[in-house]
């Protein structure tokens, strides 16, 4: 008999990508950003974390500038110790970057979100890794690691296939494609390029304006390399909103999962239209008081706080390109 809380009650999770980025549309600004990360010293040294950030603001013509960029790198011990970190800009407090909308404090706000789940890199490179992992959480409810993750997130709330460990197999096997689109190589700020396994969280944030509304169209993937080239993802999604100019109430939020590891995570996506009514400014606490822990996924809440920023992008769309 198929029980409620089954893999056998779901479809097959998600896992075709929107990759390439659409080409940028007139009269747009585009925030990108990346982390990075890498294991100079192998898998038993410390990681290497670089963030990359830029707004990219697009005329009427299609000619484009940078209007803000910034750049972080940092060395990060297993039990996630900072050791060196170094900005550019070099702030002087976080809390004047909040103030901003700069896009390196987005970036640097993604920074414990990706220690989380960049190791996942290693398995890509050297599946021996991951079998010592599958082998750590094995299959048993009972299992003290397992127990941990339950309630975390929709995709893990308790009795789901990633809590009791009947679906640890093959979490990640989507072609993650390539986030630049030759169509528009202006499209993506540069990435880091390192030998050897690595790990990237990319955003995308498209706003535009016309009769009253913001548009936004925006985009998260967290990727690996793999050995033989190319890149495999574990988490995409798509997210695209219409807001009032004026008065910044969210009307419309369509979210779509592309890639997702667990065949109950695309569920999440139904709790969205609690934010629809709300002002998009305090859209980071209203996120988190109304999309806590089972009741939202970790990384869609990531990308919907993310348009906080909205209101500051919009403004940028004044300037001249």
């Amino acid at each position: 008999m198929t029980v409620p809380n089954s893999p056998d009650h779901y479809p097959p999770p998600p896992r075709q990508t929107a990759n390439p980025a659409p080409p940028r549309p007139a009269d747009s600004l585009r925030r990108t950003t990346s982390i990075d990360v890498a294991w100079p010293d192998g898998p038993e040294g410390q990681r290497l974390f670089v963030g990359r950030a830029r707004d990219y603001l697009t005329g009427a013509d299609g000619t484009g500038r940078t209007l803000a960029e910034g750049e972080f790198s940092l060395r990060m011990t297993e039990d996630k110790t900072i050791t060196e970190i170094a900005a550019d800009p070099a702030p002087e407090a976080i809390a004047q970057l909040i103030a901003r909308a700069d896009p390196l404090y987005l970036v640097l706000d993604d920074l414990s979100g990706t220690a989380l789940v960049s190791a996942f890199a290693w398995g890509q490179w050297y599946p021996e890794r991951m079998e010592l992992l599958r082998r750590r959480l094995g299959g048993d409810e009972d299992n003290p690691v397992l127990a941990q993750r339950a309630n975390v997130c929709w995709g893990l709330r308790e009795g789901n296939s990633g809590v009791t460990g009947t679906s640890l197999e093959n979490v990640a096997d989507a072609d993650a494609g390539h986030l630049r689109n030759p169509a528009d190589p202006e499209g993506w700020h540069a990435f880091l390029e390192y030998e050897g396994p690595g790990f990237r969280r990319a955003r995308r944030i498209d706003v535009t304006r016309e009769q009253g509304l913001i548009r936004i169209d925006s985009a998260f993937q967290d990727s690996a390399k793999l050995r033989e080239g190319g890149r495999v993802a574990i988490h995409e999604y798509n997210l695209a909103a219409t807001v009032d100019a004026e008065s910044l109430e969210v009307l419309t939020l369509e979210p779509e999962a592309r890639i997702l590891p667990f065949r109950e995570c695309p569920g999440a996506v139904h709790n969205l239209a609690r934010l629809v009514g709300r002002n998009l400014a305090q859209v980071r606490e209203d996120v988190l008081e109304m999309l806590r822990g089972p009741d939202g996924c970790t990384h869609l809440n990531d990308a919907l706080r993310a348009l906080a920023d909205v209101p500051r992008l919009v403004e940028q769309l004044r300037q001249p390109a």
